[in-house]
């Protein structure tokens, strides 16, 4: 399990676009993990999507996937000195809002990695309901050449 201290280790984002509460799971060969993102209605992006219906918005639930993936990747094995950049979605497809109070549950699996390139399947849900699922690709840099 890892919580905000390791994420932040291994991750550069921070308040507000830090969107993984912690990682419940990272499977041994680092292949899969499981993240949580308690949404509250104090997220600021509620303030403007939307004032009377506050719902979070879709490219923010695959941020998190995406934040979930590349903990789970260089906070795993042997991937120090590391950052996993997001490099591309293919076929996301949201089944419902996600919305102040709701837990969710952010699913990674690795499908495909060669060289510094790699794929996952990712899958959010809410109390065991499918919201948004997709591909995501990912490129491994070094954190040392990337400027911040």
């Amino acid at each position: 399990m890892l919580g905000q201290r390791e994420i932040r280790q291994v991750l550069p984002h921070r308040y507000p676009l830090n969107l993984v509460d912690r990682i419940i799971e990272i499977a041994e060969d680092g292949k899969r993990a499981v993240g949580i993102k308690c949404v509250s209605a104090n997220e600021p992006f509620f303030q403007g999507h939307f004032p009377d219906f506050p719902v979070m918005p879709g490219v923010l639930i695959i941020e998190a996937l995406a934040q979930c993936a590349g903990a789970a990747l260089v906070g795993g094995a042997d991937m120090g000195g590391k950052l996993a950049m997001l490099a591309g979605v293919d076929g996301f497809r949201f089944r419902r809002p996600v919305v102040p109070g709701d837990v969710l549950r952010l699913e990674v699996t690795l499908t495909k990695l060669r060289g510094p390139i790699g794929k996952v399947a990712a899958r959010a849900l809410v109390e065991g309901d499918l919201v948004a699922e997709g591909e995501i690709t990912f490129a491994i840099a070094d954190r040392d050449r990337i400027a911040f």
